[in-house]
């Protein structure tokens, strides 16, 4: 009886043995990247998974979560097995995908193409986006891997300063290949009220001092704007102190494609900011519908704050640029008409639909303008490129959704439909792609209009609603040295009577 104890312990020893060189074994595999039509390799983004669904690593290649960026080319020793693999790059490239295998003792040369969708670059439009917590050394091949042209780089924020450290580079604005751009002195200061970026800065604010709660955000607001050329960003709309920021009008863009929209997922709520009537807008889309809810009341009020895109890739699970925006600057890319570009609103924002929109042949950020009495009549067109099933293009007018065409419908005349105006407001177009894993979609920037004296419209209820939650923000404030909360509760109590005031000189519902 022991012997054969023995025997079979010894048997299933040699088994698990095997079993295990086998499991070790590996062969080489090279993974070639190229562009169809021209043949040449593509810089990409590939998400390459063994078959118990768990990331594969390139060596010494950027790596995030579920994915690496090759230049076109890279060479694997992978373990023997099944694989399945995804290959992007950016929107304006189709995906490849396929299912691998990986035998025993065998070289494997695995080839794929990308064909090119759109050229957005060629036709005037030129991508970047504002919220990239990458290292800095990766960054030029992250971009071309995504085909994005200008990329701050997030490289100071609240207790984490990579400058304390390192010396700053003396160029801190890199171009390198034909036209792209990255700067390393973007900053964030993310705390209780909310997250501001802050970008074209020469050095790092002075916040990694900063408490939960105070110094307030518009301390270091302030201080960014004693910088020429600096630029302020709202990362989301709906973080508590947005009414406090907007009111003091020293924001330049505000996040509609923000990095709660992810390339599998969504994050379905609000985090730490104003939390959304999950009955009327349910997961897992709600909170990006209650973005744009919230971006509508801020134009309703009169406020031209023009909507821009950041990822977090290097935080949250998504690849850099899967967030975007598009500035339209015609054939030559320069790194600052890019930034008066995005400030004029001659733009759209998208995290996979590529809307391309005029009125009357003209851009968004365009004001059209009649006097007293007069009506202001405009013809829509777009073009739309899209990976992602959509149903229709709407027209939002005003904060609510004016026309709606079919993709169909579209697709035969390029028309959106007609509009007009008796009265000043505003317009937007979008395309909410049909995935319900994930808010996908595309913005423009808005159009304006005004006609006679009263060029822009003030909405009682916008004003109201921004009224109501700076009051509630205040309630919110918690600090036990009365010196420190007073000093916070001045700034929210200066943006109540803004919101207060604007209420009063509201002319419409």
């Amino acid at each position: 009886m022991n012997l054969l104890r023995t025997t079979s312990s010894a048997l299933c020893f040699w088994c698990v043995a095997i079993a295990s060189l086998q499991a070790q074994q590996t062969a080489p595999v090279t993974i070639t990247v190229t562009e169809r039509g021209s043949g040449k390799q593509v810089p990409c983004r590939i998400h390459l998974k063994d078959a118990g669904g768990k990331p594969v690593r390139a060596p010494e290649l950027p790596f995030f979560r579920d994915h690496f960026v090759c230049p076109g080319k890279v060479r694997l020793e992978l373990p023997v097995g099944n694989y399945t693999c995804e290959i992007e790059r950016g929107p304006e490239y189709s995906v490849a995908s396929g299912t691998l295998q990986v035998r025993e003792r065998t070289e494997s040369d695995w080839g794929f193409q990308l064909s090119r969708l759109a050229d957005l670059a060629g036709e005037g439009w030129w991508s970047g986006e504002l919220h990239v917590h990458r290292p800095v050394q990766d960054i030029e091949l992250l971009m071309a891997a995504e085909d994005l042209h200008v990329a701050p780089v997030i490289t100071w924020w609240n207790n984490r300063n990579l400058w304390a450290t390192n010396r700053p580079p003396e160029k801190l604005r890199v171009r390198f290949g034909e036209n792209r751009f990255y700067e390393v002195m973007g900053g964030e200061d993310e705390r209780e009220g909310g997250a501001l970026l802050f970008f074209n800065l020469k050095q790092p604010l002075p916040i990694t001092a900063a408490q939960r709660e105070y110094p307030s955000p518009m301390q270091f607001l302030a201080q960014a704007r004693q910088h020429a050329g600096a630029w302020v960003d709202i990362e989301k709309p709906f973080w508590w102190d947005v009414p406090t920021w907007l009111a003091s009008g020293q924001a330049d863009s505000i996040g509609l494609a923000n990095n709660h929209m992810c390339r599998d997922q969504m994050y379905v709520s609000e985090a730490w900011g104003k939390p959304r009537d999950t009955q009327r807008l349910p997961p897992p889309r709600g909170n990006g519908l209650w973005t744009q809810e919230i971006y509508y009341h801020i134009l309703n009020c009169g406020l031209r704050l023009p909507p821009s895109a950041g990822s977090a890739s290097g935080v949250l699970p998504n690849p850099v640029g899967y967030n975007r925006v598009y500035v339209y600057l015609g054939k030559k890319l320069d790194y600052d008409k890019w930034w008066e570009g995005l400030r004029a609103g001659r733009s759209f924002v998208s995290n996979g639909p590529l809307l391309r929109c005029r009125a009357n042949g003209k851009l968004p950020g365009s004001v059209f303008s009649a006097r007293k009495g007069k009506e202001v009549n405009l013809e829509i067109k777009a073009e739309l490129t899209t990976r992602d099933p959509i149903s229709g293009l709407e027209v939002v007018k005003n904060g609510r959704v004016e026309q709606r065409v079919s993709f169909e419908e579209w697709r035969k005349t390029g028309r959106i439909g007609k509009l007009r105006f008796n009265e000043s407001g505003w317009f937007l177009v979008r395309a909410i792609a049909d995935n319900t894993n994930t808010f996908r979609f595309a913005s423009t920037a808005p159009f304006y209009v005004e006609i006679g004296e009263a060029k822009r419209r003030v909405s009682r209820t916008s004003a109201q609603f921004f009224l109501d939650w700076v009051r509630e923000r205040r309630q919110r404030v918690k600090l036990d040295n009365s010196s420190q909360r007073a000093e916070v509760l001045a700034y929210h109590e200066k943006a109540e009577k803004f919101w207060a005031d604007l209420l009063s000189k509201a002319n419409a519902d």
